[in-house]
């Protein structure tokens, strides 16, 4: 029996700074654009002089879609490849903007939801655009998490790194109005595959002409945020928050699990846990994949509730427009009640689908 449509949990769109600044105020778009180009900025400055080898002559078929930009042609482009709803990222890490404004975080900030709220407009219950919040004022951030519940948000995207941003860590008790405020509405935090400064220097010495080395790290480099949501007891603390931990993969994540149970046996020390990590991982965070055949043969050991598919769409990786063959392919020998729920099921419960 064909499986019912899918819910891809990890795709992305295309947000102009221009488009953010349409929702801005103009006094303001002279210090949002130096912002934008500072990061720009440092992000070259992080590369070293080194690019990215790239093959010209390959090409995936997503390249150039008009659906990384038009809502109406990313509807076409899901009904193409059979998804009832998608989670879509920003490419513009506006929380990296943020920070680097003197003033008017919070109004950026709204005005880049707004910005993304429009996208989503086409049909609000298939495109469940990713928010982001501004950070430096707990307070205010609380606000822009109720307003967007109350617009009907389903994901909000927070920074992997907030150190980076200059920013206390996560298990910094001066966030607990936010984690409650995520309690009480019931949206998930989600943390995205992204690049950590740790990370650049790996990226530097790589020798290899894609990078690979440092590319095959990143997903593991996940490993850093399921440690602090952890460890340190947020996640015990506030016990209805869930996380989703978005293009991880799943392959290394049992191995990890087992180390960190492990070591709680001794002779680490956890004292902000009555469990093992493994109890709190279970019980509130989540993982993406698009192309993990060793992961699914341990989807137990990673609980199958805990598992979110996705297409990655139109990055590279992407599995559109054969999300059909690949699954098929993945899922040989998964029981059909494991597929649902791995598929969509697990999806359509987390986001109230």
């Amino acid at each position: 029996m064909p499986d019912a449509r899918l819910v891809s949990v990890d795709d992305h769109v295309q947000i102009a700074p221009d488009a953010v600044k349409q929702n801005l105020p103009r006094t303001l778009h002279e210090e949002f654009d130096a912002a934008v180009a500072k990061m720009a900025a440092d992000a070259a400055a992080h590369l070293g002089g080194k690019t990215f080898a790239v093959d010209v002559t390959w090409q995936h078929e997503a390249a150039g879609r008009a659906g990384y930009r038009d809502a109406r042609a990313r509807l076409a482009d899901m009904d193409r490849d059979g998804l009832d709803a998608s989670v879509i990222y920003s490419e513009l890490s506006a929380f990296r903007v943020f920070p680097r404004m003197r003033a008017g975080r919070q109004t950026a900030a709204r005005a880049f939801n707004e910005t993304l709220a429009e996208f989503a407009a086409a049909d609000p219950k298939r495109l469940m655009v990713a928010y982001q919040l501004s950070l430096d004022d707990v307070g205010a951030a609380v606000k822009e998490i109720h307003r967007l519940a109350a617009q009907g948000a389903r994901v909000i995207h927070l920074p992997n790194y907030p150190s980076e941003l200059g920013l206390p860590d996560y298990h910094d008790r001066i966030y607990d109005p936010l984690w409650s405020a995520f309690s009480e509405t019931g949206i998930p935090v989600h943390h995205h595959l992204g690049n950590s400064n740790a990370m650049w220097d790996l990226f530097r010495r790589d020798p290899t002409p894609q990078a690979g080395i440092y590319n095959a790290m990143n997903q593991m480099a996940l490993g850093e945020n399921i440690g602090f949501w952890i460890l340190p007891g947020t996640l015990a603390r506030f016990p209805q928050l869930k996380v989703v931990i978005v293009e991880s993969g799943l392959g290394w994540v049992p191995f990890y699990l087992a180390t960190l149970d492990r070591r709680a046996k001794g002779p680490f020390d956890f004292p902000e846990l009555d469990e093992l990590p493994s109890f709190y991982f279970h019980r509130q965070m989540y993982l993406t994949f698009f192309d993990d055949e060793l992961g699914l043969r341990l989807r137990h050991a990673l609980g199958v509730e805990n598992i979110l598919w996705s297409s990655d769409y139109p990055h590279p990786d992407t599995t559109w427009p054969h999300s059909r063959e690949v699954i098929e392919r993945q899922f040989a020998g998964v029981p059909a009640d494991e597929r649902e729920k791995i598929l969509s099921g697990n999806a359509r419960k987390l986001y109230g689908l």
